[in-house]
């Protein structure tokens, strides 16, 4: 996989639509906030599907795209509410184990929210192509797209104003991998 590629197309299409990408961040963080992170989960689908839209040019990214998933508010909530108690038991019992627990899901759940929305799949269906994705590819250059993407979310987080600007970047270039993994899969589909 050429890292560089991805890097580069998300720096640029992150340019080419800055003001939209940074108002749905900025919506998002709030509506978070004010929601309790309630609302995080499919507003985060949204923006992938609006970014993955972007990626593909089939339309331009708008703060309505964030509220475009709401059909999957009640099976996101359920999966990171049981996650988030699944963790923090890990925690609770042994630091290591909920250690293992937080990357096994960072990494497995990568690709879980544009399979919702981009193929329609479930939550229990999602969950499950988007693990064989990842352990059944190529772990380490995974490991690295998931590295990659958290790092670029730090490093803006950081100073406050700055994930407004890293978040976008961040979920543009996991949305260019995906986009390459998913074209990759149908052209192995075809005869």
């Amino acid at each position: 996989m050429d890292f560089k590629k991805h890097l580069l197309v998300s720096w640029e299409l992150t340019l080419q639509h800055i003001v939209p990408l940074v108002l749905m961040t900025l919506v998002m963080f709030v509506l978070t906030f004010f929601t309790l992170g309630i609302l995080a989960p499919v507003m985060m689908a949204g923006y992938m599907h609006a970014v993955l839209m972007v990626i593909r040019g089939e339309q331009e990214p708008k703060v309505g795209d964030l509220f475009a998933c709401m059909r999957l508010f009640f099976p996101l909530l359920i999966f990171f509410v049981l996650a988030a108690l699944a963790i923090s038991l890990g925690f609770a019992l042994l630091v290591l184990p909920g250690l293992a627990l937080l990357l096994v899901l960072a990494m497995g759940t990568v690709y879980m929210l544009p399979l919702m929305t981009d193929q329609e799949l479930g939550l229990v269906d999602a969950l499950k192509e988007s693990m064989t994705m990842v352990f059944k590819g190529d772990i380490g250059e995974n490991l690295v797209v998931v590295l990659i993407f958290y790092a670029i979310q730090a490093i803006g987080g950081i100073v406050a104003i700055g994930s407004l600007f890293s978040t976008p970047i961040a979920v543009v270039f996991l949305m260019s991998v995906y986009e390459e993994r998913m074209s990759a899969g149908r052209q192995l589909r075809l005869p």
